[in-house]
Formats: C-alpha cells, sequence, structure tokens
C-alpha cells in the first residue's frame, strides 16, 4: 500500500486548492454556484477521468481522488449537477455506448442538463437483482417493456432511466438480461413516490405498461445488461471520497456534544458518547486506509474483487449510527432544545434519512454477499 502521492499529483492539489480559494461561492449565493459550475466544466473537472475525447478531463485516477477530496474539505459545490449519469451511466456508455450513443448523451451528462434515475431493484427480486421480472420484449425496431421497479431514486425528477429488463428465458439468469436507456416521458410509465420515514420522498416505485423503446436505445448487446450494469456499481462503489464527508459530519457531532448537556455536564465529558464518537473515528479512519489499498491496486492494474464493498458496508453502517449518536446525545430535550431548532432538525433527519444511502447502490446483504463470495471465496449456497 501506498500512503505517498506523486510530487505531479501534490502540485495538481495545490492547483486545486488555489482554484477553489477563487471560485468557491458563499453560502445561499445561486448565481455563484452556477458560475462554479460553469468554471469546473470549463477545466474539465466534470468527468474528471473520463477520456477526453468524449468530453472528459482525460486525469488520472489519483488526482480523481485528490479532487474530490479537496472538494469535500472546502465543502465545495458539487462537480457537476447529473449525479447519477456522471456516477455510473456515463461510464458505462464509454464502455459499451455506440458513438451515436456517446454524442447524445454523455456532453448533456457533463453539462448537468438533465438528471438520469435507475431501474434495476423490483418488489420481488430482493438482493438477487438477477431474478429480475421486467420484461422485454423484441417488436420490429423497438423493445415493449412490461413491468415494475422499486426504490428508484429521484425517479419523480429525472429525464431518462437506465433500466435493466428480461429480454429471453434461455440460459442461465445473468444471461437473459438486457440494458436499456428510455426517456422518462414515454407513453405508459407511471412514477409513484414513496414517502420515507421524515416525510421526504428520494426513491419512488415505476411501473411500466407496454412502454415502447427503440432498440437503437439499448446499451451494449441484448443479454450483456448484467455485464453492464456489474461494470457500471463498481464506479460508484470506490467511495474514496466520502471519507472525507464523514469525518467532516464526526466535527460536526464533537461541536453537537460540547453544545448539549448531559447529566448537568457537556455531552462532550461523557465517557458513553465519547467512547462512541471513538469508535465512529476508528471507523473512518479504517475506510480510508481501505480505500487508499484499493486506490494503489487500481493505479497498478489490479484487480478488486468485493473490496469496495467493504468500504460500502462500513458507510452504511456509520450512516446510521452517527444519526442515533446524535439524537442521544441531545437527548429527551433535544426537539425543544435551541441547538436543535437553530439547525432545523438536521440530526433527526439524518437519523431518519438513513436508507437513502443504505439502500442506494446495494443494500448491506448485497455487499456481505459479494465480500463472502469474491474475498473469502465462501461458496453460494
Amino acid at each position: 500500500m501506498d500512503f505517498d502521492f506523486s510530487p505531479e499529483d501534490e502540485a495538481f492539489r495545490a492547483e486545486v486548492q488555489a482554484f477553489i480559494a477563487e471560485h468557491a461561492p458563499k453560502p445561499g449565493d445561486d448565481a455563484g454556484v452556477a458560475k462554479w459550475h460553469a468554471a469546473v466544466r470549463e477545466k474539465r473537472w466534470v468527468g474528471f477521468s473520463w477520456p477526453s475525447e468524449v468530453g472528459g478531463g482525460g486525469g488520472t485516477i489519483s488526482q480523481q481522488v485528490i479532487l474530490k477530496d479537496e472538494m469535500s474539505k472546502a465543502k465545495a459545490p458539487s462537480l457537476g449537477s447529473c449525479f447519477m449519469g456522471l456516477a455510473w451511466v456515463g461510464p458505462a456508455l464509454i464502455e459499451y455506448g455506440t458513438e451515436a450513443q456517446k454524442k447524445r448523451f454523455i456532453p448533456d451528462i457533463l453539462d448537468g442538463k438533465y438528471q438520469w434515475c435507475t431501474g434495476y431493484s423490483e418488489p420481488d427480486s430482493g438482493s438477487d437483482l438477477a431474478s429480475l421480472k421486467c420484461k422485454g420484449v423484441r417488436d420490429g425496431d423497438d423493445y415493449v417493456v412490461n413491468g415494475q421497479k422499486i426504490w428508484t431514486s429521484i425517479a419523480m425528477w429525472s429525464k431518462w432511466i437506465i433500466l435493466l429488463v428480461r429480454t429471453s428465458g434461455d440460459g442461465t439468469k445473468h444471461e437473459g438480461i438486457t440494458c436499456l436507456l428510455v426517456p422518462m416521458d414515454s407513453d405508459g410509465i407511471e412514477v409513484r413516490p414513496i414517502q420515507n420515514m421524515s416525510g421526504g420522498s428520494m426513491f419512488a416505485e415505476v411501473f411500466f405498461n407496454d412502454v415502447r423503446v427503440p432498440v437503437e436505445n439499448r446499451l451494449g448487446s441484448e443479454g450483456e445488461g448484467w455485464k453492464v450494469t456489474v461494470s457500471a456499481l463498481a464506479h460508484e462503489r470506490s467511495s474514496i471520497a466520502e471519507v472525507t464527508g464523514l469525518q467532516r459530519t464526526i466535527g460536526s457531532i464533537r461541536e453537537l456534544a460540547a453544545r448539549c448537556q448531559k447529566n448537568g455536564k457537556p455531552a462532550s465529558e461523557d465517557p458513553g458518547i465519547r467512547r462512541r464518537i471513538a469508535e465512529a473515528d476508528t471507523k473512518v479512519e479504517a475506510m480510508r486506509l481501505n480505500g487508499l489499498g484499493a486506490l494503489t491496486r487500481q493505479l497498478k492494474d489490479a484487480s478488486l474483487p468485493g473490496e469496495t464493498s467493504v468500504n460500502k458496508l462500513h458507510r452504511a453502517n456509520l450512516e446510521i449510527e452517527l444519526g442515533e449518536l446524535a439524537v442521544a446525545i441531545q437527548g429527551e430535550r433535544g426537539p425543544l432544545d435551541g441547538a436543535v431548532t437553530e439547525e432545523d432538525g438536521k440530526w433527526q433527519r439524518l437519523a431518519l434519512n438513513w436508507p437513502e444511502v443504505v439502500i442506494g447502490g446495494g443494500t448491506p446483504n448485497i455487499q456481505r454477499n459479494i465480500i463472502a463470495e469474491r474475498m473469502l471465496g465462501l461458496p453460494k449456497d
């Protein structure tokens, strides 16, 4: 494992820090945010590691980690506004898309013109995504899609969906899956938001009733959808840059503990609270070191059989633990204390919104299966 970045990488870090100091908008400055997005796009820092021939920055993996890390430390706006398009739709297009598809979709993803959502999970599939039943039947130059998806993030705000459908029952269940790119305003699509515990609606159910999708919107070959999906999710699970965000959350929880009282003293002096904060700190540090190890192997072109799932599993647990810890620090008087009302229920929302992070990109059970099968070599049955 290499803990040090090269001199060239450190020079790039200094460049990023200088850019942030010059361009980062102040909180609430909407015009400044718009200028920020234009500036990072001009620098080709949106899609930084994508090939330059498709509009990306052609940057190295290590420099991409530095870029995201410094942005997170500075609490700068995001690099681009099309999250799912940048996280996995774009990389899948780069690897499997036709030239026409790349020209059609990638510039819009980089420019953040609209949002994408992901049609993978189904009510009866559970952790076994390959058992999906949503069907796509070839009819001339179209596929006719019927079925349902669930836990589809931001479906109600998205213009396109990257969709997995079953096009064949022959062979193994993995071989009969095809990936389609579908406009969300297509006739026959119905979106039903799912309200979460805090009253928000990030997820939705999506129903498909005789939805016609042109064959030209197929990503990869027919029956190659599983391969496309595995490749796409591998980009989403690297998670190194998330460590900085978790460290920032723990720092805010320390400040909260200093403000709140427990047994007549600052909660930060309570042994139980101190122990829980230290445990969270240790887990985040383990994530950081595991991420550096994965990065080292990526730079050496070594495969990562399940290793990135370790960080995904750690983060899922931490999202729940940190929310519960913050609420415990505030105690029963939390909803009445000024510290809570000043933050508009920030910590209560964190404690209730964890499913959005924990479920998204693969549930903890999926990550445990990946770790068991690919890292530990345990049998599937």
